[in-house]
């Protein structure tokens, strides 16, 4: 039997699929690719694995191995991995056909979660090619008894910011750094048996970090309920394989523009949940504003957004999505807090609703992608008697490693915003606890240097002694000026 895998191998298998497809496929469509024939592999030899237990409980009914309830997944004839592998002509086709035949056999669970990709593209995709690609999967089996579901999303996940790098993807796009959705977890605080939802999953992290959160609570995370909506084909797939590759079996991950048409309803309107939390696309231009002024589900409560920036659609969205008690958490531009005319409405409009908790602004450059600095809000819809009427403010801009190309968001600068955050408490230079009359009083501008001071070190020099200094540098100019002509002069003559 085979060893189990390390995590240094998965990440190496993977990162060699990517080499294989480079030149004829575009490093930002690796995924698209990789991730299909990754969870194709894997859903082969988990049904192997599990044919062969039953085979052995039975004493080797091959019927009784076959039914489909000895099985998480239907694999229909000609659809398993080792029918593509013996395909030497058009793979292309060979691997279309098996994964629409087990999306078909599995609508409940798996349909559509392949993606779109054209694999029976020969331009792109020659079979000496998929043969190589098909031949490189093989080398492991992926079977739970191989490899725990958590090690392969791992491995994922750092192919997933392999492919950020890469691809140089503009932040809230495609990759959210670790260390920030790791702060956002802490922030929303899930536990056993609530509801999460993220209203633009992209490839599912967010939601898949509560997980982590509540396993590191020692919580039991299997009573989690996650659901997550996502506009992006290829990102709604690879989330739902990648809950799948963790282990994670109660979720609903549904594709579709969010701000436009919703997914989740209950009785009375849209779902609601315990936990809300996002990282939605910063500053979206084409968000649907012509239908928010009359918005069918209810979440214009504070106004509606500039026509050409979605940043408060989400903000609202995401409010109406909390229950009585719920809480939530998002990342931002900074623009959001200061801006003026629709978006300042807004705020005050939110502000006077008191569900505001806190408002941190993290360091520039820590998005792959971009400079920017973005900003963490957190809401709650019932605010801790002690902080009703207050908001917190962080200034967590200096909390960052500084590196050659992009800055970075250590555990140590998490843990520190994350303890100013529950400490709730004046922080010289850092952290301002503050009232609705000091916001209201800034015209409910939320622009954190106007909160958070900064205090200067006064080594400045007295006025006479600044004098002093320049009546002498001038004085060596002078000298030097001289000193030059004079040179000068010896050469002319």
């Amino acid at each position: 039997m085979q060893n189990k895998l390390t995590l240094s191998q998965l990440e190496q298998y993977l990162s060699k699929a990517a080499w294989i497809l480079k030149g004829p496929v575009d490093a930002s469509d690796f995924k698209v690719y990789i991730f299909p024939l990754l969870f194709f592999k894997r859903i082969s030899d988990v049904y192997d694995e599990e044919y062969r237990l039953a085979l052995e409980e039975s004493g080797g009914d091959e019927g009784y191995a076959s039914l489909p309830e000895m099985h998480r997944f239907e694999i229909p004839e000609n659809c398993h991995w080792l029918n593509v592998r013996e395909t030497t002509t058009n793979v292309g086709l060979a691997i279309e056909k098996a994964l629409r035949g087990i999306e078909q056999a599995n609508q409940e669970f798996l349909y559509g979660i392949f993606g779109d990709a054209q694999w029976s593209n020969k331009n792109k995709l020659s079979d000496a090619l998929l043969i190589n690609l098909i031949e490189h999967f093989s080398q492991y089996t992926l079977g739970n008894e191989n490899v725990n579901p958590d090690m392969l999303g791992q491995a994922y996940e750092y192919l997933i910011k392999h492919f950020a790098d890469l691809t140089n993807k503009k932040a809230g796009e495609f990759y959210t750094p670790r260390s920030v959705v790791h702060l956002l977890g802490l922030i929303l605080d899930p536990h056993e048996g609530e509801t999460i939802y993220d209203p633009a999953c992209g490839t599912g992290g967010m939601l898949l970090e509560c997980v982590n959160d509540l396993k590191n609570n020692n919580e039991d995370y299997r009573t989690l309920k996650l659901f997550g909506q996502e506009k992006n084909l290829t990102s709604s797939s690879i989330a739902r394989m990648n809950m799948f590759l963790h282990g994670i079996e109660d979720f609903e991950i549904l594709r579709g523009d969010t701000l436009r048409n919703p997914a989740f309803f209950e009785a009375d309107g849209l779902k609601t949940f315990d936990c809300v939390i996002a990282n939605p696309p910063f500053s979206l231009k084409d968000w649907g504003a012509d239908n928010w002024a009359n918005d069918p589900f209810g979440r214009n409560i504070a106004g509606v957004p500039p026509k050409g920036n979605g940043d408060m659609a989400w903000v609202q969205h995401m409010v109406k999505s909390m229950n009585s008690t719920g809480r939530m958490t998002l990342v931002l531009p900074h623009g959001v807090l200061f801006r003026k005319g629709a978006e300042e409405k807004i705020r005050k409009a939110l502000l006077e609703q008191d569900m505001l908790e806190a408002v941190i602004g993290l360091g520039p450059n820590i998005f792959y992608g971009t400079p920017l600095a973005p900003c963490i809000l957190s809401f709650r819809q019932s605010k801790a008697p002690e902080k009703k009427g207050k908001v917190l403010f962080i200034d967590a801009s200096d909390q960052i490693r500084v590196g050659r190309a992009q800055n970075f968001l250590e555990p140590n600068h998490v843990q520190q915003i994350y303890d100013w955050l529950k400490g709730f408490v004046d922080v010289e230079n850092y952290v301002k606890v503050t009232t609705f009359d000091d916001l209201q009083e800034n015209d409910f501008n939320l622009n954190i240097p106007l909160y958070v001071e900064k205090i200067i070190e006064d080594n400045l020099p007295s006025v006479e002694e600044a004098m002093a200094d320049l009546k002498q540098a001038w004085q060596a100019s002078l000298d030097a000026e001289d000193k030059f002509k004079s040179v000068l002069e010896k050469f002319i003559k």
